[in-house]
């Protein structure tokens, strides 16, 4: 990403902690038809609970896993249940352009009960480095619509023991184990119309995904990179992501046949 891009502090709204108190407003205009790229503090952004001097969780599911990209204490793998990885969030900044979109993941809520959680990388940064990592964020993900903050689980059976990093509830079934961390930052793309990239799922299913990815070139590389790159990640802290596994396989072909 591009971290020499200024962000404006408005857009990184926390309770709590001095100086990033403030709640953006702002009404943004209707979607595009298309999908097309827009400033960083485009996004309206809720205040996050951060209390003054404390640690930040950050939880990656997609190019966070394999390309941090700032300064954190520890790294732990963990899982988020009743939430799907999912091709669907648009790119015009990073693996495409306006012209020709690349696909990037989000997260896709799913039943907690029949389906596995999303596996991922959580990431404690210093209460130093706070504010500079929610700056570098703000950028990066400036194209996601929505952030959020959720209790991860370490994925063992055996019970939630409540031992997290503050005082919010558990959300979910003692089926995907302990709760680890509490309150994690993420941040998510949905359909709501402030997102001008939403893609969704395309009606020619994982083949028109694939044809996507393959083709789409954008500043920061090509699409079919992130999901290689996200693939050998999954692999690395030994999760079966099928749909991630199914879309890798056909997004090599492409490849293959092209370069053959």
């Amino acid at each position: 990403y591009a971290s020499s891009r200024a962000v404006s502090s408005a857009c990184v709204s926390v309770t709590g902690r001095t100086g990033t108190g403030r709640t953006r407003t702002m009404t943004p205009p209707k979607a595009a038809k298309t999908p097309m790229d827009h400033p960083v503090d485009y996004m309206p952004r809720t205040p996050l609970d951060l209390p003054i001097d404390e640690h930040l969780w950050v939880f990656g599911y997609g190019s966070i896993v394999w390309k941090v990209g700032f300064e954190y204490d520890e790294r732990v793998v963990c899982c988020l249940p009743g939430y799907r990885r999912r091709f669907h969030q648009g790119s015009t900044d990073h693996r495409g352009t306006v012209a020709r979109p690349g696909r990037t993941v989000t997260l896709e809520e799913c039943d907690a009960t029949k389906e596995p959680p999303c596996w991922g990388a959580a990431y404690r940064v210093a209460p130093k480095n706070v504010n500079q990592v929610l700056q570098l964020l703000e950028i990066r993900e400036k194209q996601y619509d929505k952030r959020m903050q959720i209790d991860l689980f370490d994925g063992v059976d055996g019970g939630m023991n409540g031992n997290g990093s503050s005082g919010s509830t558990a959300t979910t079934t003692s089926s995907h184990g302990s709760v680890i961390i509490r309150n994690a930052l993420t941040y998510i793309a949905t359909k709501d119309p402030v997102n001008l990239n939403w893609l969704g799922e395309p009606a020619g299913g994982v083949a028109e995904s694939a044809a996507q990815i393959a083709n789409a070139v954008g500043p920061s590389g090509p699409n079919c990179a992130y999901l290689f790159n996200l693939c050998d990640a999954m692999r690395s802290i030994e999760v079966e992501d099928q749909y991630l596994f199914d879309l890798e396989r056909e997004v090599r072909k492409i490849v293959h046949e092209r370069e053959a």
